[in-house]
């Protein structure tokens, strides 16, 4: 029961007169015995068994009293119980027993109450708790329950089912639009939910693909490592069955790098013997002729190039040259008082000791016709870098090396090296 109001006036004022008079209301004689169903006045009734029991218990005991089912509707149900309370019966005598069982606690409460205004205290508390169907029943029968309690009673219980069914009426509107109200949200919900079943088995096949390409990576990568283990101890075995493997593939790949230097070296000397062979035939006798000359005379009927200059016990480091004329420009260099050195630029000789006779020269012959690319540059760039005089010769022959040291002579404040006097430029020499 929801939204009850206080007991009215009467009560109120009731309430009061049994608080003034409550000595004489100790001093009746009215008992301890509580009313029974059969007691209380017709008008009681109806509110008792409308308002205490319920439809379905109702029904259930009429029909035991009648032994059988009763066909009425429950307003014949409710009216014929209201009929038969008014006399100890078999039907009055079950309702009786049915009422003090269901509402036993609530008896034993009123039974502390001994006076009429600590009956109605206690019947204000129930109303207040929204719980009056068994204090009515407990308040109705108690001993100290007069005419005019009775009453009030009566009329409580009347307007609370009014406030009742208002109640009631507003819950159902509440409860219709709460119905309309939970079939949109319904609705919503089982879109939702579609749309979430659809989402879930999208995900639910890309996750399956996923999983399945992993699986193929993964047997990929198991079959990757399995074939890298058998390779390896195949590798193994073979490195086990040939012993020093590694020596071999090392000697194996040096020759393999001597082939392709001498392959280098072939194509240099192709390359050499073709600018050879386009020199005219008169210079080559001429050179050879020179060679067995005695070109250092310093009569110009046997020196057909003069040399005035002394060395002064100078170093002169011959790079390239022709390794028959070697002793020939030894015996020249000598003569005009310096001390020879020779490196045949590369061909021969290690190139790494290149640098060493580079910086231990006082003068540097660079015979640019028989010498490597790299034995050239490095000649190159060493006397530019240091500023040592470099004097650069085409021919490998004695007559050259005799005009470079003549150069030499007539450009001995020169601080790099100079072309040949033959006029070429040895820069394009290759």
């Amino acid at each position: 029961m929801c939204d009850q109001e206080k007991p009215s006036s009467d009560h109120q004022h009731q309430l009061a007169v049994a608080d003034n008079s409550g000595t004489s209301d100790t001093t009746q004689a009215q008992g301890s015995r509580r009313r029974r169903l059969w007691d209380l006045p017709h008008e009681c009734h109806c509110p008792v068994i409308g308002v205490c029991l319920p439809l379905a218990t109702l029904r259930r005991i009429v029909n035991k009293s009648l032994n059988g089912k009763t066909v009425a509707d429950d307003y014949e149900i409710h009216v014929g119980a209201i009929s038969d309370c008014g006399r100890r019966n078999r039907l009055s005598e079950a309702l009786q027993q049915e009422l003090e069982q269901r509402y036993a606690r609530t008896i034993q409460l009123f039974r502390t109450a001994k006076t009429t205004a600590a009956v109605t205290r206690l019947w204000l508390d129930a109303i207040d708790q929204g719980d009056v169907a068994g204090a009515f029943w407990a308040a109705l029968t108690h001993p100290r329950c007069d005419s005019n309690l009775q009453d009030g009673l009566c009329r409580d219980m009347h307007m609370l089912q009014h406030q009742a069914g208002a109640s009631v009426r507003i819950d159902v509107n509440r409860f219709n639009a709460l119905l309309e109200q939970n079939k949109l949200l319904t609705r919503e919900l089982g879109r939702v939910q579609e749309r979430h079943t659809r989402a879930i088995a999208e995900k639910t096949n890309e996750i399956e693909k996923q999983n399945a390409l992993l699986i193929q990576l993964r047997a990929e990568n198991i079959g990757k490592d399995s074939s890298i283990l058998f390779l390896s101890n195949d590798l193994n075995t073979l490195k086990a069955g040939v012993p020093e493997l590694d020596t071999r593939q090392r000697l194996q790949k040096k020759i393999e790098q001597m082939a392709d230097r001498q392959t280098e070296l072939e194509n240099q000397v192709r390359d050499l013997k073709q600018k050879l062979s386009s020199v005219s035939k008169i210079a080559e006798v001429a050179d050879n002729q020179a060679g067995t000359d005695d070109v250092v005379s310093k009569t110009p009927e046997n020196n057909t190039f003069p040399i005035t200059l002394h060395l002064q016990q100078k170093t002169v480091l011959c790079v390239g040259g022709r390794s028959g004329n070697v002793p020939t420009y030894r015996d020249l260099v000598e003569r005009i008082g310096g001390r020879f050195a020779h490196h045949d630029g590369g061909l021969e000789d290690n190139q790494s000791l290149l640098d060493a006779s580079l910086a231990a020269a006082d003068l540097v012959i660079c015979q640019t016709g028989c010498i490597s690319h790299t034995a050239y540059w490095r000649v190159k760039d060493f006397c530019k870098r240091t500023g040592k005089r470099c004097v650069f010769v085409e021919n490998p022959s004695v007559s050259s090396l005799a005009r470079g040291l003549e150069q030499f002579s007539s450009e001995g404040k020169a601080d790099t090296a100079s072309p040949a006097v033959t006029g070429k430029n040895l820069e394009t020499v290759k």
